[in-house]
């Protein structure tokens, strides 16, 4: 893990599309988007900048978020999701993560991911 170092930044775009946005307003209602997604490419930055640094054979996987979703996107806007790395550990990372349409900051929180051994994790009881 000697790339990884704490303070270390991963920036990723997404373009809101229509699988991303809250459809329970019916055909005319609100095209935003929707909180699980959101933190799903939030999840997907974090898992991402790991994986660039990770050992072979090691992975991470989600174990908690702490999210506040504060304003809207619509459908087609870019929205950058931002990674922070703050803590480390050979078991644990955690970032501080963000989530902004241009300017506007639509999210942010904090996010903990386990370091796992790839093998013995898919040989674990309920994993498969």
């Amino acid at each position: 893990m000697a790339e990884l170092q704490v303070g270390a930044v991963r920036v990723e775009n997404h373009v809101v599309a229509e699988e991303d946005v809250i459809t329970f307003l019916g055909p005319g209602g609100s095209r935003v988007l929707s909180t699980p997604r959101m933190i799903l490419f939030m999840e997907r930055t974090c898992r991402n900048m790991m994986a660039e640094g990770l050992p072979e054979g090691r992975a991470t996987v989600g174990m908690h978020v702490n999210i506040w979703h504060t304003a809207a996107a619509k459908e087609g806007s870019t929205v950058a999701y931002k990674a922070e790395l703050l803590k480390l550990t050979s078991r644990r990372c955690e970032f501080r993560v963000e989530a902004r349409a241009g300017e506007k900051l639509i999210g942010e929180g904090t996010h903990l991911r386990a370091i796992i051994d790839v093998a013995r994790f898919a040989k674990a009881p309920g994993a498969g």
